[in-house]
């Protein structure tokens, strides 16, 4: 298994505990494809470098985890439908 850490920004927009929900329901994706979650954190509320879809703002988290492929392409797929996730990362450590 490799390791990867995802870092996704959430809209601002949504209540605490709708973000929270999302956090969550994201994690779960992984681990129901088989990933183990190493580290999961969220940093908060922060400003962003530019303007996504109209927010400067942002709930980003980060979570490290050691996985397949199988459980990177879900997330991955379902962080691009989701219009409550602005950006997204998965980088191979």
């Amino acid at each position: 298994m490799k390791k990867y850490e995802i870092s996704f920004i959430v809209r601002p927009d949504l209540e605490k505990e709708a973000v929270s929900k999302i956090a969550k329901d994201f994690e779960e994706v992984l681990v129901k494809n088989g990933a183990n979650i190493l580290s999961s954190k969220e940093m908060g509320q922060k400003e962003l470098a530019y303007t996504i879809k109209g927010q400067k703002t942002g709930y980003y988290f980060l979570i490290n985890i050691e996985s397949d492929n199988k459980a990177i392409d879900e997330f991955n797929r379902l962080a691009v439908i989701d219009e409550n996730i602005l950006r997204h990362i998965i980088i191979k450590l």
